[in-house]
């Protein structure tokens, strides 16, 4: 079996391996699977990168991998979750990332509790620290994220998915915030990303019960945009994400930034960022394409410029 290091410095023809701070793979489609486990048992990390070609091409997948504790999130496990998330915005001209788990029957259990029991209070709360800044980065990705969720998604998962653009389901999907049922409550973001969600009443029901949802009534409530009738999510995902693709990745980004900084905003004020980022897209080479495309009739094809 190959070092870590061994395998982060193999370079093979394009769409091979690559170097990364995470383990990074390109694959075709049907060889997710695969080339996932083969990925994870030489490297035996808990979260990594795929590339997707073909006609998933701009797609990065960011698999988390930890079948022995339910993919719970421990120190080491929120480490390289980082690490993929600091590739994604510095390093991998990615145009939409898919976050999704390689354990079966579970997306992410939440924390790891069996490691906090060992933790001291400042130890915790350092974490706690850490993990909030860990899913901010997530959701401030300047790229559209999608979690498919297949399985459990429960306390600190269901926050996870949360900071994400969209989150689909397969039919074995269950989410919740189960706090309450520990005596505490949702601590990386929870209480304040579900009921901008949901609705505050709604959000109160769901913590205050430890209620879990099943796919279809996560998707009725507007937890999930939409419970997949297939047991896995994943091909649902993608779809999303090539609709995603072939849009101006400039206008994708600015519109982004527009919907998550308004929204928290009164009105006129969520204008003046909507005016703002629209400056944006004046001076790129993508808007003037698509004034081409559409004079000569034709499918635009931007470049990010």
């Amino acid at each position: 079996m190959y070092s870590t290091l061994a395998i982060r410095s193999l370079r093979l023809r394009p769409g091979g391996w690559t170097r990364s701070s995470c383990a990074v793979v390109q694959v075709s489609h049907w060889q997710t699977r695969w080339n996932s486990t083969a990925q994870r048992l030489a490297t035996g990390e808990f979260c990594y990168l795929e590339e997707l070609s073909k006609e998933n091409e701009g797609i990065s997948v960011l698999n988390m991998n930890r079948p022995k504790a339910k993919n719970a999130i421990s120190v080491q496990f929120l480490k390289e979750f980082r690490q993929c998330l600091d590739v994604l915005r510095y390093e991998r001209p990615s145009r939409v990332v898919i976050l999704r788990s390689l354990v079966d029957g579970v997306f992410c259990a939440g924390a790891d509790l069996k490691e906090r029991a060992t933790m001291t209070n400042p130890e915790v709360k350092r974490f706690l620290g850490t993990l909030r800044q860990t899913f901010c980065d997530l959701e401030t990705l300047p790229v559209p994220t999608i979690a498919s969720i297949d399985g459990a998604a429960f306390g600190g998962g269901l926050e996870m998915a949360l900071c994400c653009d969209m989150r689909v389901g397969g039919i074995h999907a269950k989410v919740g915030l189960t706090e309450t049922g520990l005596a505490i409550i949702p601590g990386a973001g929870g209480t304040q990303r579900l009921p901008r969600l949901i609705g505050l009443s709604k959000a109160k029901e769901l913590i205050y019960t430890a209620h879990i949802c099943h796919a279809d009534e996560a998707e009725r409530i507007g937890l999930l945009n939409y419970a997949a009738p297939q047991e896995s999510s994943y091909d649902k995902a993608l779809e999303l994400g090539r609709r995603i693709i072939p849009k101006g990745p400039i206008a994708i980004k600015m519109a982004k930034q527009a919907l998550d900084q308004g929204v928290q905003l009164d009105l006129n004020s969520a204008l003046t960022v909507e005016q703002l980022c629209y400056a944006q897209v004046i001076p790129t080479e993508d808007r003037l394409e698509g004034l081409r495309a559409f004079r000569e009739k034709r499918t635009p094809v931007y470049k990010g410029q």
